[in-house]
């Protein structure tokens, strides 16, 4: 099994607002999923945390979302397929014009909060979603929830010509069937540290996660999440990053 990729969520600032810890998460990270201005962030924001990213050597993704500056992108809402690839051919298109501005490009997707959540319960809204980065660039990776049957996803994935990296999240608890916790409920979210790169490192090795119902649950990942809004997890990021590649010696 290859070492996961480690992604983080960033650019989720909105004007005087702060959100993360970029700046300190960047150096230690392979990837960054840079809000595009519908959950968080806005020009200036996406511009500042490209250059960061491009100073670091850190590959991009496009992290779109719901229309939903107030809730985050956290709270799901009722959009026609329509409604749902409009959207993300905007938010996709805007980052890239910033991309191109800068000298680089956006080379993978992630949709954020309550539609990356939505689209792997909801079958019509995923491939709503894989038909629409099929349409813009069949060449970019969709990183999406690695669970534990992927056959549905991996099937409408080749249908379309998509590249999908499968993403185990460091710092969040799990149901039986490898579907995040919602962050209501009790231990949805890590906040010690140990336990962080504990988890990153079991998932890394590809070895079973405890479920929250007590099961084992084997998960199949290309990259390893940890949320930059989450101050346990930046305070253990470099620990992450030190030893993933303590696992590739390579």
């Amino acid at each position: 099994m290859a070492t996961p990729l480690l992604n983080c969520d960033m650019g989720e600032s909105f004007g005087a607002w702060r959100m993360g810890l970029d700046e300190q998460v960047m150096p230690w990270v392979d990837c960054a999923n840079i809000a595009c201005g519908f959950h968080a962030s806005d020009p200036g924001t996406m511009r500042r945390t490209v250059r960061l990213a491009v100073e670091h050597e850190v590959r991009i993704g496009a992290h779109p979302a719901y229309p939903d500056l107030v809730g985050f992108g956290r709270r799901s809402m009722a959009c026609s397929a329509q409604e749902v690839e409009d959207l993300l051919l905007y938010q996709i298109g805007a980052l890239e014009a910033i991309c191109r501005a800068e000298g680089t490009w956006v080379s993978y997707i992630k949709p954020h909060g309550a539609l990356y959540n939505d689209m792997m319960r909801q079958p019509d809204l995923l491939a709503t979603v894989i038909r629409t980065i099929a349409r813009y660039d069949r060449s970019l990776p969709l990183m999406l929830l690695g669970q534990a049957d992927n056959r549905q996803t991996e099937a409408l994935a080749q249908e379309y010509g998509i590249v999908l990296w499968l993403e185990g999240f460091a710092d969040r608890g799990y149901d039986a069937n490898g579907q995040l916790l919602p962050r209501t409920l009790p231990g949805a979210v890590h906040h010690d540290p140990q336990r962080i790169l504990d988890q990153a490192l079991t998932l890394a090795r590809g070895e079973p996660l405890i479920a929250s119902d007590g099961s084992a649950l084997h998960l199949r990942i290309d990259s390893l999440c940890v949320h930059g809004d989450n101050p346990e997890s930046v305070a253990v990021v470099r620990r992450i990053r030190e030893a993933l590649e303590a696992l590739d010696p390579s």
